[in-house]
Protein backbone atom coordinates (compact mmCIF):
# COMPACT_ATOMS: atom_id res chain seq x y z
CA UNK A 1 0.00 0.00 0.00
CA UNK A 2 1.47 3.33 -1.05
CA UNK A 3 1.05 6.38 1.22
CA UNK A 4 -1.94 8.40 0.17
CA UNK A 5 -1.13 12.04 -0.55
CA UNK A 6 -4.57 13.22 0.59
CA UNK A 7 -4.23 11.91 4.16
CA UNK A 8 -3.53 14.29 7.01
CA UNK A 9 0.10 13.55 8.00
CA UNK A 10 -0.58 14.58 11.60
CA UNK A 11 -3.43 12.08 11.84
CA UNK A 12 -1.23 9.33 10.44
CA UNK A 13 1.56 10.24 12.89
CA UNK A 14 -0.94 10.19 15.79
CA UNK A 15 -2.31 6.82 14.71
CA UNK A 16 1.22 5.44 14.32
CA UNK A 17 2.19 6.68 17.78
CA UNK A 18 -1.00 5.15 19.21
CA UNK A 19 -0.22 1.82 17.53
CA UNK A 20 3.36 1.88 18.79
CA UNK A 21 2.43 2.81 22.37
CA UNK A 22 -0.70 0.71 22.88
CA UNK A 23 -0.04 -2.40 20.82
CA UNK A 24 3.48 -2.81 19.53
CA UNK A 25 5.19 -1.84 22.80
CA UNK A 26 3.48 -4.79 24.50
CA UNK A 27 4.92 -7.32 22.07
CA UNK A 28 8.21 -8.98 22.96
CA UNK A 29 10.68 -7.99 20.26
CA UNK A 30 10.71 -6.87 16.67
CA UNK A 31 10.00 -10.31 15.21
CA UNK A 32 6.79 -10.52 17.28
CA UNK A 33 5.90 -7.02 16.09
CA UNK A 34 6.59 -7.98 12.48
CA UNK A 35 4.44 -11.12 12.73
CA UNK A 36 1.63 -9.07 14.28
CA UNK A 37 1.80 -6.30 11.67
CA UNK A 38 1.89 -8.78 8.79
CA UNK A 39 -1.20 -10.45 10.26
CA UNK A 40 -3.14 -7.18 10.05
CA UNK A 41 -2.75 -7.20 6.27
CA UNK A 42 -5.64 -8.77 4.38
CA UNK A 43 -3.93 -11.18 2.01
CA UNK A 44 -6.78 -10.91 -0.51
CA UNK A 45 -6.71 -7.12 -0.83
CA UNK A 46 -3.31 -6.10 0.53
CA UNK A 47 -5.02 -3.57 2.81
CA UNK A 48 -4.28 -3.37 6.50
CA UNK A 49 -7.17 -3.77 8.93
CA UNK A 50 -7.32 -2.75 12.58
CA UNK A 51 -10.73 -2.06 14.09
CA UNK A 52 -9.43 -0.04 17.04
CA UNK A 53 -7.30 2.32 14.96
CA UNK A 54 -10.02 2.64 12.34
CA UNK A 55 -12.56 3.55 15.03
CA UNK A 56 -10.34 6.19 16.66
CA UNK A 57 -8.89 7.68 13.50
CA UNK A 58 -10.30 6.50 10.16
CA UNK A 59 -9.85 3.45 8.02
CA UNK A 60 -7.44 5.11 5.54
CA UNK A 61 -5.39 6.66 8.37
CA UNK A 62 -5.25 3.31 10.19
CA UNK A 63 -4.17 1.55 7.00
CA UNK A 64 -1.37 4.02 6.42
CA UNK A 65 -0.20 3.87 10.06
CA UNK A 66 -0.11 0.07 9.96
CA UNK A 67 1.73 0.09 6.62
CA UNK A 68 4.27 2.59 7.95
CA UNK A 69 4.85 0.56 11.12
CA UNK A 70 5.18 -2.61 9.07
CA UNK A 71 7.79 -1.04 6.79
CA UNK A 72 9.70 0.37 9.76
CA UNK A 73 9.86 -2.85 11.78
CA UNK A 74 10.70 -4.89 8.69
CA UNK A 75 13.57 -2.55 7.75
CA UNK A 76 15.02 -2.81 11.25
CA UNK A 77 14.95 -6.61 11.19
CA UNK A 78 15.86 -7.18 7.56
CA UNK A 79 18.99 -5.07 7.85
CA UNK A 80 20.05 -6.44 11.23
CA UNK A 81 23.07 -8.68 11.66
CA UNK A 82 22.32 -12.41 11.75
CA UNK A 83 23.05 -12.63 15.50
CA UNK A 84 20.27 -10.10 16.13
CA UNK A 85 17.83 -12.08 13.97
CA UNK A 86 18.72 -15.29 15.84
CA UNK A 87 18.17 -13.49 19.16
CA UNK A 88 14.82 -12.14 17.92
CA UNK A 89 13.74 -15.62 16.84
CA UNK A 90 14.73 -17.04 20.22
CA UNK A 91 12.87 -14.21 22.00
CA UNK A 92 9.81 -14.88 19.83
CA UNK A 93 9.88 -18.57 20.75
CA UNK A 94 10.39 -17.77 24.44
CA UNK A 95 7.31 -15.54 24.39
CA UNK A 96 5.24 -18.71 24.22
CA UNK A 97 4.13 -18.65 20.58
CA UNK A 98 5.19 -22.28 20.13
CA UNK A 99 7.75 -24.81 21.22
CA UNK A 100 11.05 -24.21 19.44
CA UNK A 101 11.07 -27.54 17.64
CA UNK A 102 7.45 -27.06 16.48
CA UNK A 103 8.03 -23.51 15.22
CA UNK A 104 11.26 -24.42 13.44
CA UNK A 105 9.63 -27.42 11.76
CA UNK A 106 6.52 -25.46 10.75
CA UNK A 107 8.43 -22.44 9.46
CA UNK A 108 10.87 -24.65 7.54
CA UNK A 109 8.01 -26.60 5.97
CA UNK A 110 5.56 -23.79 5.21
CA UNK A 111 8.07 -20.96 4.88
CA UNK A 112 5.54 -18.78 6.74
CA UNK A 113 8.21 -16.10 7.15
CA UNK A 114 7.81 -15.27 3.44
CA UNK A 115 4.56 -13.39 4.19
CA UNK A 116 6.22 -11.16 6.78
CA UNK A 117 7.77 -8.50 4.49
CA UNK A 118 5.60 -5.56 3.43
CA UNK A 119 4.30 -5.94 -0.11
CA UNK A 120 5.90 -2.68 -1.24
CA UNK A 121 9.36 -3.48 0.07
CA UNK A 122 12.42 -3.97 -2.10
CA UNK A 123 12.48 -7.58 -3.40
CA UNK A 124 16.20 -7.88 -2.69
CA UNK A 125 15.69 -6.88 0.95
CA UNK A 126 12.84 -9.40 1.23
CA UNK A 127 15.15 -12.13 -0.17
CA UNK A 128 17.89 -11.15 2.29
CA UNK A 129 15.38 -11.33 5.13
CA UNK A 130 14.11 -14.77 4.05
CA UNK A 131 17.66 -16.05 3.72
CA UNK A 132 18.61 -14.76 7.16
CA UNK A 133 15.48 -16.29 8.72
CA UNK A 134 16.34 -19.68 7.14
CA UNK A 135 19.81 -19.51 8.65
CA UNK A 136 18.43 -18.34 12.01
CA UNK A 137 16.02 -21.29 12.01
CA UNK A 138 18.91 -23.67 11.39
CA UNK A 139 20.90 -22.09 14.23
CA UNK A 140 17.95 -22.31 16.64
CA UNK A 141 17.33 -25.92 15.60
CA UNK A 142 20.98 -26.82 16.18
CA UNK A 143 21.04 -24.96 19.49
CA UNK A 144 17.95 -26.79 20.71
CA UNK A 145 19.38 -30.13 19.60
CA UNK A 146 22.45 -29.45 21.76
CA UNK A 147 20.45 -28.53 24.86
CA UNK A 148 19.13 -31.09 27.32
CA UNK A 149 15.65 -32.34 26.43
CA UNK A 150 14.29 -30.84 29.66
CA UNK A 151 14.90 -27.30 28.36
CA UNK A 152 11.41 -25.74 28.05
CA UNK A 153 12.55 -23.70 25.04
CA UNK A 154 13.24 -26.80 23.00
CA UNK A 155 10.76 -29.50 23.92
CA UNK A 156 7.90 -30.17 26.25
CA UNK A 157 8.73 -33.02 28.56
CA UNK A 158 6.70 -34.45 31.44
CA UNK A 159 8.32 -33.97 34.85
CA UNK A 160 10.52 -36.76 36.07
CA UNK A 161 9.15 -38.95 38.93
CA UNK A 162 11.73 -37.59 41.39
CA UNK A 163 10.46 -34.02 41.12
Amino acid sequence: MRPSSNLNPTAVDNALRDLQNRTLARLNGNLARLVYLASTRNYNTGCYEHDGLSFHFSRPVAQEALAAAHREVFAILALSPLRVIVAELQRYIQSGCAEANELVAAWNTSEAYRILPPATDDPLTAKLFSSNIKVALAIVKATCALRPVRDPQCASQPPSPVQ
